[in-house]
C-alpha cells in the first residue's frame, strides 16, 4: 500500500481520470472496482481524492486516500477530438439522427398537401415514434378495438407444454374491455362491461369514448393543463462536478444523525460545516447546535404544518399544501434531495402537495418519510417524489406510504401511477407493493360455478386503483400470464403463493380506511393554487 501511495503522489491525478479503487462491498470484502476522479483537494498536506464507482450508485462516493488508488491501471480522460466535418465541408456539423428526422419531418410537412405520386412517405407520426420508441408501454400510438383479455386463474400443474406464447396483445397497450358470458352485463355503445357493485363515497371519473387517455392537448391545440410534463424529473442535462459530489457531510435531525447521499443545494457557507443542524418539527436549518437551542425556544411546532388526514395508533399523515405552507415545503425538498438522485429540486412549490408521514410520542410527531404529488397531473402521476429517511427504512414503512398514496387514488376515483424515473430503491418497494396487491386480489377469487375463477386486467385496475400499464407490467414481472387454447391464464404457482403468504405475514403495517379522513378537490376549478 505504500508503494501506490508513492506512486499517487508522484504522478498527477487530475480529474476524469479512471482506475480501480479498493473498497469493501457488502460482506465486507476487499474489492477493486473501476472508479473515477470526480475531485481532488488537500487536508493537512495530504491529498483526497473524490471518486465515483463505476456502475455503482452515486450514494457510494467517497474521499479515498491515495493508499487505496490502483496506479497500475490508471486511465487518463481522453482529449476531446475536433469537430468533425460533414462531406469534407470545413465548419459544418456531422448530421444527427435527431437532426435528420427532423428535416424529413419538415419535408413531410411540406408535401402533406401535395398530390402522391405513387410513392408513400412515413409520416411526421411515425417518424417521431421511430425517433422516440422505447421497449416501455405505450397506449397512445395506435388504437385497436382488441377485446381486454379475461383472464382464468389456475394452478401451474393444469398446463400442458402448448403454453408458449406471451400477453404480446397487453403488452402493447392495445386492449379493451371485454369480459366473459358468464359475468353479468351492462350495454354502453355497445361494449360488455361487468357490474361492479358502487362503493360509498367513491366515483370514477368517464373517459372519453374515442380520446386517447395520454394525449395532453384539447382538441383545439390549446393546452388545458398548467403542467405538461414530470415535473420533479431530472433531465440530467445540467450535471456538471459540484452537483455530482455530496456537499453535506453530515445531518442532525432530532435524536438521528444523517449521512446524506447525493448533493443538495443548501446554502454555500453551510456545506462546509462537520454538521448541519435542523429542527424536526419545521426542518430549518441551522450552523450550530446553539442555535438550534435558541430555535427550539422560539418554534412552537410540534408536528407538520398542515391538516392531519389520518390516524392510527401512533402513525398520522398531514397533508401539506405548498402554497400555504412554502417555507416548511422548501426545508422538506431541501432535505429530500439529500436521499433522491433522480428528481431535481423546485423552489416554486405551489403546484404540490406534500403528505408527510409521522410517528408520535411524547415529545411530538417525528417525521418518517413523505410523498408529494402535483395538484393537477394530466398523466395520472399520483406521487412526484416519494422517500422514507434512512433510520426507518426497512420497517415497513416505504410501503405504507405507496399504500397510503393509493387509497388517496380510490378516494379521488382515480388510476394512479408514481413520476418516472424512479430511484432503484423506490423501483424495489413499487415493485414489490404492486405484486403483493394483484395477488392478494387474485388469492382471494372463488370458483364461480364449478369453472375457474375469472378476472379483467381492468377490474383488477379499479379495484386498486394501480394503472393499467402497471398492472400488466407486475404480471409479466412474476411471469403469470400465459396464453392457452385462446384464454389468457394466469398461473399460480405453489412457490408464489408460499412466497406471498410469507411476505404478508411480514407485512404489519397495513392503511386502514377507516382511519382516512380525506375530501379531495378540485384544484382545475380553483383560478389560483
Amino acid at each position: 500500500m505504500t508503494k501506490m501511495a508513492d506512486n499517487a503522489s508522484s504522478v498527477d491525478i487530475v480529474e476524469g481520470c479512471r482506475l480501480p479503487v479498493l473498497r469493501k462491498n457488502q460482506e465486507h470484502e476487499d474489492e477493486w472496482p473501476l472508479a473515477e476522479i470526480l475531485s481532488v483537494k488537500e487536508v493537512s498536506s495530504r491529498k483526497l481524492y473524490y471518486v465515483h464507482y463505476i456502475d455503482f450508485n452515486k450514494r457510494l462516493d467517497e474521499w479515498v486516500t491515495g493508499d487505496r488508488l490502483d496506479m497500475k491501471k490508471l486511465q487518463f480522460p481522453k482529449k476531446e477530438a475536433k469537430t468533425p466535418t460533414k462531406n469534407g465541408l470545413p465548419g459544418s456539423r456531422p448530421g444527427s439522427p435527431e437532426r435528420d428526422v427532423r428535416k424529413s419531418l419538415e419535408l413531410n410537412a411540406q408535401s402533406a398537401s401535395a398530390p402522391s405520386r405513387g410513392k408513400t412517405l412515413p409520416t411526421p407520426l411515425s417518424a417521431h415514434n421511430e425517433l422516440h420508441a422505447t421497449p416501455e408501454i405505450n397506449n397512445h400510438d395506435i388504437k385497436k378495438e382488441e377485446p381486454d383479455p379475461v383472464v382464468q386463474i389456475t394452478p401451474r400443474s393444469d398446463l400442458t407444454n402448448n403454453v408458449s406464447k406471451c400477453l404480446s396483445g397487453v403488452c402493447t397497450g392495445l386492449v379493451k374491455p371485454h369480459f366473459n358470458n358468464n359475468f353479468p352485463k351492462s350495454f354502453k355503445n355497445g361494449t360488455a362491461r361487468r357490474l361492479i357493485p358502487p362503493q360509498p363515497g367513491r366515483k370514477r371519473k368517464a373517459n372519453c369514448g374515442g380520446a386517447d387517455e395520454d394525449s395532453q392537448d384539447s382538441s383545439d391545440g390549446v393546452p388545458t393543463a398548467p403542467r405538461m410534463t414530470g415535473s420533479l424529473v431530472s433531465d440530467r442535462s445540467h450535471d456538471d462536478i459540484v452537483t455530482r459530489m455530496k456537499n453535506i457531510e453530515c445531518i442532525e435531525l432530532g435524536r438521528h444523525r444523517l449521512k446524506p447521499w447525493y448533493f443538495s443545494p443548501y446554502p454555500q457557507e453551510l456545506t462546509t460545516l462537520p454538521i448541519l443542524y435542523l429542527c424536526e418539527f419545521c426542518l430549518k436549518y441551522l450552523k450550530s447546535l446553539k442555535c438550534l437551542q435558541r430555535h427550539l425556544t422560539k418554534c412552537h411546532l410540534r408536528h407538520p404544518p398542515g391538516n392531519e388526514i389520518y390516524r392510527k395508533g401512533t402513525i398520522s399523515f398531514f397533508e401539506i399544501d405548498g402554497r400555504k405552507n412554502k417555507n416548511y415545503s422548501q426545508n422538506l425538498c431541501l432535505l429530500a434531495k439529500c436521499f433522491l438522485d433522480h428528481k431535481t429540486l423546485y423552489y416554486d412549490t405551489d403546484p404540490f402537495l406534500f403528505y408527510v408521514m409521522t410517528e408520535y410520542d411524547s415529545k411530538g410527531f417525528h417525521i418518517v418519510g413523505y410523498y408529494s404529488k402535483e395538484k393537477e397531473s394530466t398523466e395520472d402521476y399520483n406521487v412526484a417524489c416519494i422517500l422514507t429517511l434512512p433510520p426507518y427504512q426497512r420497517r415497513g414503512y416505504g410501503k405504507l406510504l405507496i399504500e397510503f398514496s393509493y387509497e388517496l387514488s380510490k378516494v379521488e376515483g382515480k388510476t394512479g401511477t408514481p413520476e418516472k424515473p424512479l430511484s432503484d430503491l423506490g423501483l424495489l418497494s413499487y415493485r414489490s407493493y404492486w405484486s403483493q396487491t394483484i395477488l392478494e386480489i387474485l388469492m382471494e377469487l372463488k370458483p364461480d360455478n364449478g369453472e375457474r375463477p375469472q378476472i379483467t386486467i381492468n377490474e383488477i385496475s379499479e379495484i386498486t386503483s394501480v394503472k393499467k400499464e402497471d398492472v400488466i407490467s407486475t404480471l409479466q414481472y412474476l411471469n403469470l400470464i400465459n396464453y392457452y387454447k385462446g384464454q389468457y391464464i394466469l398461473t399460480l404457482s405453489e412457490d408464489i403463493v408460499d412466497g406471498h403468504e410469507r411476505a404478508m405475514q411480514k407485512r404489519h403495517l397495513r392503511i386502514d380506511s377507516k382511519c382516512l379522513h380525506f375530501t379531495p378537490k378540485d384544484w382545475s376549478k380553483r383560478g389560483k393554487w
